[in-house]
C-alpha cells in the first residue's frame, strides 16, 4: 500500500468518525428537544390542575361589576368602606403643606402669570383688595390680565379651610 492510500485511508476513517460525532450530537440534541417539550407539556397540565392556580386563573376572569335591579339589596364592598374610613379620618392639611402639594407648581416659579411666592412687588396690589377677595380668587378661580388661576389650584380635593390656609401662608410669605 502506497503511501498517498494509506493518507487517503486515514482521512476516511477521519471523516467516517467525524460523521458518527456529528450524527449522534444530532441525535442528542433531537432526544433533548422531545424531552423538554414533553416535560413543558406534563408541568402545564400538572399547573393546571393546581387549586391555587385554579383560583387565582378565577379570580382574573371574575366579572368587572354586578347589575343590580329594583329590590335588590347592594351589599357594601369592605374596600370602599375602608378607603371611606380612611379619607374621613385624614386631618386637613396645613397652609404651607397645601402650598408644597398644590400652590408651589405654579407659584414658586412664576407659571402662567402667577405671581412668585415672596414677590412683594406682585402681590402688593393683589393683597391690596383684601384677604376676602384674595380667598374668593383662589376657591372659585379667576382670570386676570396677567394669566389664569383655577378653583382651588386645580385640586378639588382640597377643603376651602384648606385652601384658605394657603393663600393667608402666601401672603405671610411677602410681609
Amino acid at each position: 500500500m502506497s503511501s498517498e492510500d494509506h493518507d487517503n485511508s486515514d482521512q476516511k476513517n477521519i471523516d467516517l468518525i467525524l460523521l458518527t460525532i456529528g450524527v449522534l450530537i444530532g441525535v442528542a440534541v433531537g432526544i433533548f428537544i422531545i424531552a423538554r417539550d414533553i416535560s413543558n407539556a406534563t408541568m402545564a397540565r400538572m399547573q393546571m390542575d393546581d387549586p391555587a392556580v385554579q383560583a387565582v386563573i378565577n379570580e382574573r376572569i371574575q366579572p368587572f361589576g354586578k347589575v343590580y335591579t329594583d329590590g335588590q339589596t347592594i351589599p357594601v364592598d369592605p374596600a370602599v368602606q375602608q378607603v371611606a374610613a380612611a379619607q374621613a379620618a385624614a386631618a386637613p392639611l396645613t397652609g404651607p403643606q397645601v402650598y408644597n402639594a398644590a400652590c408651589m407648581a405654579c407659584h414658586g416659579g412664576g407659571i402662567a402669570g402667577a405671581p412668585k411666592t415672596g414677590d412683594a412687588a406682585a402681590w402688593g396690589p393683589r393683597i391690596a383688595q383684601g384677604m376676602d377677595t384674595l380667598n374668593k380668587h383662589a376657591l372659585e378661580g379667576f382670570t386676570g390680565a396677567a394669566g389664569f388661576m383655577p378653583a382651588k389650584g386645580g385640586r378639588a380635593d382640597l377643603s376651602d379651610a384648606e385652601i384658605t390656609d394657603a393663600v393667608a401662608y402666601l401672603v405671610e410669605q411677602v410681609k
